[in-house]
């Protein structure tokens, strides 16, 4: 299918063909027939594309921060390979779609195939959107009337949040879509309605939707006209619906607006505040979310977990339908803001000129007939062909997961290791498109048994949510395959006992490794080498940083915690470095609801201990990742895997390197020579179990299984 994808590095905007998306259990997915360039949003993304790294930097200064600050700790050439990956990724334009539902996944109650709907999916041939991001579409509404509906619920997310009243009088500052839209909204609700925007032809669309509007010049005084108009009172409320980097906007609001008036700023302005106009008149000032409550909240988007209408009356979705029974009564009309219809398959020479233009409001891109496709048929291939397969190839990869990480580190050192790549697959097919044109994949795709269970792909690499792993391990060791799975391997019991069952039974079970690559380090490896007789004492510093409580790492279900998510790569690196099965291990959370910041002490069958002190509590200037290892008279320090130091008698080691190895390369060398039986499994695969299972003990989570707690006997 096609779908417009804007490269970040440069601005350029082009009409990739990708795979065809899945549908996942909560999604529907939708053959578009309309879409509707939302032409602020999408040329903030255009000229931000097409500034110089300068004038990036300019735009996102805390950014520029975070860069330094990796500097300093990981190094220039990480640093920089990670901020061209970033730019790298192709940005999906479009957020207001209307089309027809072609599939609907197992758990959608809502929607049926050949139904009309509205959803924030991207400017695609065919999107997949979770259930509660769509909304029917009435009979006498048109399609292309229809695509206007995400944009008009911002407009009237912002005005829920006024709360006007009937007799009312606002101000809406900035008439382009979403302040043309919000005039109509407003006037439906009975409001009068006071206009401002620089545009001649705006002011005049919206007077016919019965606004006082005016066009702001240098001899406009806007707040005396508001003044002036409200008999000295001052507006009931004000909306900005401008995109702009000035002050003005928000200055202007606090004058124009009454005693205890309200301000609600919808689009873009700057926020220096002046307090004195705000207190004197006690002004409250809110700034609105989007399409309304559920966004950005993935138990409501993507787990499709409804918020009661008794206390949440208008979600993204209630304003989805809000908006489009308005254009079934007739009281919101947004068809007379198209300006222009234009062709799906010519919108890139739609988008060389968009930021130029400063005529145009709505444009609709048109799609071919969606009515003429409403079943997708059973295992229907969604996938790309690039090239012919090397079938000769002794080692064939196939990926599942085409993130950040695959990007920035897997695929680049799976090429180097000579593999023949075979199939990459991603839930959505634009970023498995990418990868498979960039790293010379043979076929991209959708559908995990492009991999999974393909006789031409004998090794399988997992870079998935974690809560993904343990299924899809154990398919691609029924198929026979070869895996090497990112971290966590499982984050329950049962999923781990599943895998050490399925793996067990195999009278040749094929290799089973796990990205720890710590312990591949080309210090860790110095290291190790240095080491006296065990015991040792090991003490892991990780100066974790802090992430948001919602973030997907502290979700259990999805990323299992911070401790299963992360924290199992160093009990891998000190049972590495300890040389001895673990017999004992605990945890301590400090206070606080995310359990993010603790210590786990582990005790080894040589004798040798180990202390993990993770903290999410402190500066993020600081290296994140620090070891040392006491034992024999002689103390050696790891820092941050980019310097090795020993201190005491024997052989002095002071090694430093340019920049971070964590070892990644050197790990998957090792499952390559290991598939093509040139050297042993990475890492012994009974050491892997031992360590996911001592994980999930340390974690809180007890054994499944009373034989699983005696590992010197078990391991």
């Amino acid at each position: 299918m096609l779908q417009i994808l804007q490269d970040l590095k440069n601005g350029s905007v082009e009409l990739a063909d990708v795979p065809q998306p899945q549908c996942g259990p909560d999604q529907v997915l939708i053959k578009t027939s309309r879409s509707l360039v939302s032409l602020g949003t999408e040329k903030m993304l255009l000229q931000f594309g097409r500034a110089s790294w300068i004038g990036k930097a300019k735009s996102q200064p805390e950014k520029v921060k975070q860069v330094l600050n990796k500097i300093k700790t990981d190094g220039l050439k990480p640093t920089l390979d990670a901020v061209r990956n970033k730019l790298d990724q192709p940005m999906p334009l479009g957020y207001c779609n209307a089309g027809v539902v072609v599939a609907t996944g197992r758990n959608v109650r809502l929607f049926s195939v050949g139904q009309r709907v509205i959803s924030n999916g991207p400017h695609a041939e065919f999107v997949c959107v979770p259930e509660l991001l769509c909304a029917a579409v009435p009979d006498g509404v048109s399609d292309e009337a229809a695509a206007f509906s995400v944009i008009s619920a911002i407009g009237l997310q912002g005005v829920r949040l006024a709360h006007p009243t009937l007799g009312e009088t606002f101000v809406v500052i900035g008439l382009g879509l979403i302040g043309l839209l919000t005039v109509q909204l407003l006037r439906a609700h009975g409001c009068e309605v006071i206009g401002f925007d620089l545009d001649p032809r705006k002011v005049q669309l919206a007077e016919k939707f019965g606004a006082r509007a005016f066009v702001m010049n240098e001899n406009m005084d806007a707040v005396a006209q508001v003044l002036r108009l409200t008999g000295d009172i001052g507006a009931d409320g004000v909306l900005i619906t401008a995109a702009t980097d000035s002050n003005g906007p928000i200055e202007n609001a606090a004058k124009m607006a009454r005693q205890k008036g309200r301000v609600v700023l919808v689009g873009v302005a700057g926020l220096k505040l002046s307090r004195d106009e705000f207190f004197k008149k006690e002004i409250s000032f809110q700034v609105s979310c989007s399409y309304g409550p559920g966004r950005y909240d993935y138990n409501y988007e993507q787990r499709g977990f409804d918020y009661p209408i008794g206390f949440v009356r208008w979600t993204e979705q209630r304003n989805f339908q809000a908006v489009l029974a308005m254009m079934a009564r007739g009281s919101l009309t947004p068809v007379e803001l198209i300006s222009e219809r234009v062709p799906f398959r010519d919108a890139p020479a739609l988008y060389a000129s968009i930021t130029e233009r400063r005529d145009v409001l709505g444009l609709v891109l048109e799609y071919s007939d969606a009515s003429t496709v409403v079943t997708q048929a059973p295992g229907l291939p969604t996938v790309r062909s690039l090239r012919p397969v090397n079938t000769a190839a002794r080692l064939r990869v196939g990926v599942i997961g085409a993130g950040g990480f695959a990007h920035s580190t897997l695929l680049p050192a799976f090429k180097a290791s000579g593999a023949e790549l075979h199939s990459i697959v991603s839930k959505q097919g634009v970023s498995a498109a990418h990868l498979a044109k960039k790293f010379s994949f043979a076929n991209a795709g959708t559908d995990v048994g492009l991999v999974i269970g393909n006789p031409q792909v004998n090794a399988v690499v997992i870079s998935t949510p974690h809560n993904t792993h343990a299924d899809l391990v154990c398919r691609a060791l029924a198929a026979g395959q070869h895996v090497f799975v990112e971290k966590p391997l499982a984050l329950t019991h049962a999923e781990l006992d599943r895998i050490q069952s399925q793996f067990h039974r195999m009278p040749n079970p094929p290799i089973l490794t796990v990205g720890f690559n710590r312990r591949f380090s080309s210090l860790t490896q110095r290291l190790k080498a240095a080491l006296p007789p065990a015991p040792l004492a090991m003490i892991m510093t990780v100066n974790a940083g802090a992430v948001p409580r919602d973030h997907w790492t502290q979700d259990l279900e999805r990323g299992g915690g911070r401790l299963i998510g992360e924290g199992c790569h160093f009990l891998d690196l000190l049972r590495y470095f300890a040389g001895s099965p673990i017999v004992a291990g605990h945890t301590r959370y400090a206070s606080g609801q995310c359990q993010d910041t603790f210590t786990t002490t582990l005790e080894f069958a040589n004798g040798s201990l180990g202390t993990i002190h993770y903290f999410a509590s402190g500066s993020k200037d600081f290296p994140k990742e620090n070891l040392k290892i006491f034992s024999g008279g002689r103390i050696f320090e790891l820092d941050n895997f980019r310097r090795l130091k020993s201190y005491g008698p024997g052989l002095s080691i002071n090694k430093s390197l340019w920049f971070q190895d964590k070892g990644h390369a050197a790990g998957v060398t090792a499952f390559a020579a290991a598939v093509l039986g040139q050297g042993p499994s990475p890492i012994d695969v009974n050491e892997i179990f031992e360590v996911s299972h001592w994980t999930l003990i340390v974690a809180g989570q007890g054994p499944s299984d009373v034989e699983l707690v005696v590992p010197a006997e078990k391991f």
